[in-house]
């Protein structure tokens, strides 16, 4: 595997997450951007931390109810615990689990992510989402999942970083179109939509640090799941997706205002 720099000079989008949600693997660069954003919008430790507790929802949601026993995470990022595979395997323990990333940090740290049940796989593919073939092409991948039997699509908090140029809704229905009927696919979507002076204030510090950002509307996000059959309650802010089923690993009865998320989130099913 070829050596990979880490860049601690500059701020990282994942590193930001990780340090604003108290984590450790992060630098003064990563530090003080996500202080520069906090003071922009005090809010932003709020909206984060509901982000992680959707996936974990999300993800229970799959493995407990819906009977997926396989995952496909993109844009893993740093692996903060509970990680994805932790949350799936608690509900199913055969559950299998393909992380995706091309943070090099994340790579150094992927140890994290392989430490699965004995019933059940964990694996690490180095590739960008942009290149839907590169991933769906990695031994990693192919040795992991099986395709005849039903996957789910991870997208979480990492859209917002693709540009019109990317085309985010064309990428991720390429990975989806592999994938067999009763897939299914869980994301969450950057929006301005409640909070746009604040939300507009932070999308700006992360511009000026390289990292423009493109947050949609609700017309926008809903584009992703087209064709799809959305989960009750369908597209909605994370922390409104279904909110009471929890195992005390997330806020459930803390009050969010609508004001202090900027991220929608949904779980589709493909026909």
């Amino acid at each position: 595997m070829p050596e990979h720099r880490i860049d601690t000079e500059s701020a990282h989008s994942a590193r930001i997450y990780d340090y604003i949600l108290g984590g450790d693997d992060n630098y003064p660069a990563d530090q003080e951007a996500g202080d520069a954003m906090c003071r922009e919008w005090p809010a932003l430790p709020v909206h984060m931390r509901a982000n992680r507790d959707f996936m974990h929802r999300a993800v229970r949601y799959l493995a407990a109810e819906a009977g997926i026993r396989q995952f496909l995470d993109i844009g893993t990022g740093i692996p903060t615990p509970p990680n994805l595979h932790e949350i799936a395997q608690a509900a199913a323990p055969d559950a299998r689990v393909v992380y995706v990333d091309n943070d090099p940090l994340v790579l150094s740290l992927s140890q994290g992510l392989l430490s699965g049940t004995p019933e059940g796989r964990t694996a690490y593919v180095e590739a960008d989402m942009r290149d839907p073939a590169d991933i769906l092409g990695a031994p990693g991948f192919r040795e992991t999942l099986d395709l005849s039997e039903p996957v789910a699509l991870t997208v979480i908090a990492i859209v917002h970083f693709m540009l019109d140029e990317h085309d985010a809704v064309g990428i991720v229905r390429r990975l989806l179109d592999p994938l067999p009927s009763g897939s299914c696919l869980a994301m969450s979507v950057g929006t301005a939509d409640f909070a746009p002076d604040e939300v507009g204030r932070v999308a700006r510090e992360y511009a000026a640090r390289g990292m423009p950002m493109r947050l949609r509307t609700l017309p926008e996000a809903a584009e992703f799941f087209e064709g799809l059959d959305l989960v009750e309650p369908g597209i909605a802010q994370v922390h409104k997706w279904r909110p009471n089923r929890t195992d005390g690993t997330e806020n459930s009865g803390l009050e969010i205002r609508d004001e202090d998320i900027a991220m929608y989130g949904a779980v589709a099913r493909k026909p």
